[in-house]
């Protein structure tokens, strides 16, 4: 990961990015003043934010099997658990407009790539609790910390499956009619990060939704969210700096917008 990378495109989105005065589009300016903007306390908020601060008073270390493109902060496998909270886990702005997304548009099939400590799962499955959320981590350690938290706030819904993404989105996949939802924060690389969108992809409803993390993590990150944004497939496609989001809803014309949020 470059800082210099991560400099220049935060300068570019600071530059090129819209308020929400400036939408030409029904749909995402509905999305703005409904979902990004929505200034409510759900009910989840207060518990998954006391889970963060109980994990970051955990000051022992785990090694890590990581099989994606590691950490950005820390180029080793044996890692703080309170260090992983600080540098790793998402935060409490990004963790809760997933909330709001899912609660806004309440799709009926739900997936996540990377648990990690299981935050993000807390707050997309809390979000709509009868649906099934898949969640797949690599790391056997991480996944079992995450399994931790999913027991101590009752999160019946998870279904967390531990291996390679390789081996277990198929499966995953083959067992969905169709996918309305997926979080893809696993792997901050081209090739695989364009593999899962498109084995994704192939299985997407109309109002399907896909959430990709770490966008501007590097250069070839970058790259692959501009890939994606690209693919005849996507219709509405929206850059927050952090987290790109991308709509399959052939009723729209091709729109890309850059937001500040």
């Amino acid at each position: 990961m470059s800082n210099y990378h991560l400099a220049k495109q935060y300068l570019n989105y600071l530059v090129k990015g819209q308020s929400r005065f400036y939408l030409h589009s029904p749909f995402v300016y509905q999305l703005v003043e409904e979902v990004f903007r929505d200034k409510r306390h759900f009910y989840a908020y207060e518990d998954i934010e006391t889970l963060r601060k109980v994990l970051l008073g955990r000051g022992e270390s785990i090694t890590i099997q990581d099989l994606g493109a590691g950490s950005r902060v820390n180029a080793t496998t044996t890692r703080r658990i309170d260090r992983m909270v600080k540098e790793v886990a998402i935060t409490p702005k990004y963790g809760q407009l997933l909330f709001r997304l899912i609660n806004h548009f309440k799709p009926q099939s739900m997936l996540e790539l990377g648990t990690s400590l299981g935050i993000s799962a807390l707050y997309q499955a809390k979000a709509n609790p009868n649906i099934p959320f898949f969640t797949i981590e690599g790391a056997p350690q991480l996944a079992q910390l995450a399994q931790q938290n999913f027991s101590k706030l009752q999160a019946h819904n998870i279904q967390l499956i531990v291996g390679n993404f390789e081996e277990y989105l198929p499966a995953i996949l083959e067992k969905m009619e169709d996918l309305d939802y997926a979080f893809i924060d696993g792997n901050h690389r081209k090739k695989p990060t364009l593999s899962y969108f498109k084995q994704c992809l192939a299985k997407a409803s109309n109002e399907a939704l896909f959430i990709f993390d770490d966008i501007h993590w590097s250069p070839e990150m970058t790259e692959c969210w501009k890939e994606i944004c690209e693919h005849p497939q996507v219709t509405v496609s929206i850059d927050l700096y952090r987290m790109g989001l991308v709509f399959i809803r052939k009723e729209q014309t091709k729109q890309h917008f850059m937001l500040w949020f």
